[in-house]
This record gives C-alpha cells, sequence and structure tokens, in this order.
C-alpha cells in the first residue's frame, strides 16, 4: 500500500515565488510610499493592510457599492477593483489625506453640519466621491440628467440635487442617509 505524506501549512504564510511581486511607488495623500506586493494585490488591500489607511472601505468587493471610493489621480475610482501594481506611479487621495492640518476638508466639515451619516461606514467612500463627482462637473463632464443644451456647453455643468443624486447614485448608503448626503453636497456646491 502506497503511503501518503502529508506536509504541515508552514510554508503557506510565505510569499510566493520571485515573479509574483512588485516594486512599485504609490503617491498616497501627498507622500512617496514604496511598496513591494503580490501582483493581486488590490489597490484597497494595499491602503488598508500594508499602508494602514482604513478609511475606504471593503464593502461588497465588486465595485457596487462604492464604500472604497478613493481619488486616482483626481478622479473617483472603487479601489477594490484596481490592481496595486497598475497604480505605479498615481496619486491616491484617500478620505484621510483631505484635512488641512487639523482642518477638516469643506466636504467633511458639511458632512458633520448636516449630520449626513449614521453608521459611517460608507462615509470615506461618499466624501471622496462627492470630491471627484464635483471635479467632473466642474469639468463639464455630463450625467444622465443633464439637460442637453447644458452637456453641450463647455462650462462647468450646474447641480442641483436631481443632478446630484444621478451622479453619486453608484455610492450606497445601507442606513438611508441620502437626502442629508445630498444636502452636505449642495453646501459645498459652487
Amino acid at each position: 500500500m502506497d503511503t501518503i505524506a502529508w506536509t504541515d501549512d508552514t510554508d503557506a504564510a510565505q510569499p510566493p515565488p520571485f515573479g509574483d511581486h512588485s516594486t512599485l511607488t504609490l503617491h498616497v495623500n501627498g507622500s512617496d510610499r514604496k511598496l513591494t506586493l503580490d501582483h493581486r494585490t488590490t489597490l484597497l488591500d494595499a491602503l488598508r493592510e500594508h499602508l494602514g489607511l482604513t478609511g475606504a472601505k471593503k464593502g461588497c468587493d465588486h465595485g457596487q457599492c462604492g464604500a472604497c471610493t478613493v481619488l486616482v489621480d483626481g478622479r473617483r475610482a472603487n479601489s477594490c477593483l484596481l490592481l496595486a501594481v497598475a497604480q505605479d506611479g498615481r496619486r491616491v487621495t484617500t478620505v484621510e489625506g483631505l484635512a488641512d492640518g487639523d482642518r477638516p476638508h469643506p466636504l467633511q466639515e458639511a458632512f458633520l453640519e448636516r449630520d449626513a451619516f449614521q453608521c459611517g461606514y460608507c462615509t470615506p467612500g461618499q466624501i471622496c466621491s462627492a470630491l471627484g463627482m464635483l471635479g467632473e462637473a466642474e469639468d463639464g463632464f455630463p450625467s444622465y440628467v443633464t439637460a442637453p443644451d447644458t452637456a453641450a456647453a463647455d462650462g462647468p455643468v450646474p447641480l442641483d440635487a436631481e443632478e446630484i443624486r444621478e451622479r453619486m447614485s453608484g455610492n450606497l448608503c445601507r442606513c438611508g442617509a441620502y437626502p442629508r448626503i445630498v444636502e452636505a453636497i449642495e453646501d459645498v456646491t459652487p
């Protein structure tokens, strides 16, 4: 009878063989961060597990809830869908990087003043998404509800409550703080 040789799992914690990792530099919240990561590491996991930036949350891990939203080169992105190695050299801004020293970002202040959160789990993603959305509207990017005459203009898209709701539709709030979130964004809309 043949015997089966069993091995213990002590090697399971070892990194994969050479070639499965890359060294990259991310410009995170104004600081260069050099990391050596497994090629399969998402940007969300790099931020949370390797850099200790836990503002972006792992909600659905499928890009459907927006809890992991960060800004990559000024554009909002679901960090759970991005491979970290593909972001080499890019500027990443998380909710932790929005404040100016001890002074919160105006969006953070508006969320506090409007009580635009309940449990707070989705709030970092909501705030980063709102900041990215404001930039998109300023740059003239239309949305589904943008009036055709506004979409053709070269200037900023005016943001009313309907436009904000449409543009923020990729960020879910299980507590249902949507009315307050829209009010907080309206407070900082130019």
